[in-house]
């Protein structure tokens, strides 16, 4: 198993500086004692109530980056205190990374409490994508029937050139909003249909059709 290592003190104070080594090499024995090889070490010394730390986001893209089996702390307060640990713990938990502890000897055991809140964060994310696919679903349906026509649009994609605008097909957007669909709904709807656009920028297209049909006219 590959596994990264994660070491955090919260001040620079010099018994902290000792807890890093300290913290770095039980964590290594406890690799070793579970055949696991070490990727990478991160140490760190900042607050374990943000989640703005340098330390921690490498861990996250290390994980992301390699094929990060486990990851492995002294205790669960090393990972963060309070919401940044639930955060933190359900960002690890969504890689299928396992998380083993020096305090455990082994893998993490979560509190009851800590349990159910994961779970509950995993159902609301789960409804949240329903919705979201469910949305996108009915602005598409929406803009067929109100003549959008997708494949007229897609097929010319590769040929874009040029990163100083999103490529938007403006002319949808306004036959799409003749049609009483909200900047949202087109927004959805071009997302369904392979445009990265955002609601913000289905806006400001608009806006800038409007403005530039008003200075012909």
């Amino acid at each position: 198993m590959n596994a990264i290592l994660y070491a955090r003190v919260s001040t620079k104070k010099e018994e902290q500086e000792t807890s890093l080594v300290r913290q770095r090499e039980e964590l290594l024995k406890l690799a070793e004692r579970n055949h696991m090889h070490v990727i990478k070490v991160v140490e760190e010394q900042a607050s374990g109530y943000s989640i703005e730390r340098d330390g921690i986001i490498e861990v996250l893209d290390t994980i992301k980056a390699e094929k990060i089996d486990v990851l492995l702390i002294q205790d669960e307060t090393r990972l963060g205190r309070g919401n940044a640990k639930i955060a933190l713990m359900h960002c690890i938990q969504k890689e299928g990374v396992k998380v083993y502890t020096h305090a455990h000897n082994g893998e993490l055991q979560l509190s009851d409490a800590d349990s159910m809140v994961l779970e509950i964060i995993g159902i609301v994310e789960e409804y949240q994508r329903k919705i979201h696919n469910m949305k996108i679903r009915r602005g598409m349906k929406r803009a067929v029937e109100n003549g959008f026509r997708p494949e007229r649009n897609l097929k010319n994609r590769h040929l874009h050139s040029g990163r100083d605008k999103k490529e938007v097909p403006v002319e949808e957007i306004v036959r799409l909003r003749k049609n009483e669909l909200t900047f949202e709904e087109i927004a959805v709807t071009l997302r369904g249909f392979g445009y990265d656009v955002s609601k913000a920028t289905v806006h400001r297209r608009y806006v800038e059709y409007s403005k530039a049909e008003n200075d012909i006219t």
